[in-house]
């Protein structure tokens, strides 16, 4: 999961979107890595408390699947962050990925897929359940600012499996084509996120 060029804020780019919103009310931040959960086809919606946020790329701070042994025995990475063998990420690559920080603040938010769109992301505060809605501007929908070549996908145990590890993963199914969803382990729950690179922050 790896962001190939960064687009940031600046209005003097000439091969980007136009702005839809009014930029100099944003900043530009390094690029964030969003896991969303909801309909590729909606523009808005509810949730948004069970997404999770990486405040750096995530992929190469990853595992590969052939060093699972070693991560299991230390529950740490190289990179430092710990692993949890009850909830457990994979990225594209088949690398084992940290899991993202879960929430994200309320406020608005500049996202792309860096493809075609690049717009505002509003996360509104929790109601009294605690439920968080989120809404895009401009009429773009999740599956517009959802970048296809990065794919990520949580795993828990599934009701009445024994197992559920990166051990039981088949590394033959690496790397996921852009859009596709993660490969199906034996004895696990695979929840797909759609990944969007968070780019700016309203100030």
């Amino acid at each position: 999961m790896k962001r190939r060029v960064f687009l940031g804020l600046s209005l003097a780019a000439v091969a980007r979107p136009a702005f839809a919103f009014d930029a100099k009310n944003f900043k530009p931040i390094p690029t964030q890595f969003l896991a969303a959960l909801g309909d590729p086809a909606a523009k808005s919606g509810t949730g948004a408390e069970t997404w999770g946020l990486w405040t750096v790329d995530p992929g190469p701070r990853g595992v590969r699947l052939e060093k699972y042994n070693e991560l299991l025995a230390t529950k740490v990475a190289p990179a430092q962050w710990t692993f949890d063998p009850a909830s457990w990420w994979l990225e594209e690559h088949g690398l084992i990925m940290e899991e993202p920080t879960s929430g994200i603040a309320a406020g608005r938010y500049v996202v792309t897929g860096d493809r075609a769109v690049e717009t505002v992301l509003t996360i509104f505060p929790k109601d009294a359940a605690g439920k968080q809605r989120w809404e895009l501007a401009d009429g773009a929908t999740l599956y517009d600012v959802t970048h296809l070549r990065c794919r990520a996908a949580r795993y828990t145990l599934s009701a009445g499996s024994a197992a559920c590890t990166p051990g039981m993963v088949d590394p033959n199914r690496f790397p996921v084509p852009p859009g596709d969803k993660m490969p199906v382990v034996s004895g696990c729950e695979a929840q797909d996120h759609a990944v969007l690179f968070v780019v700016g922050v309203e100030e």
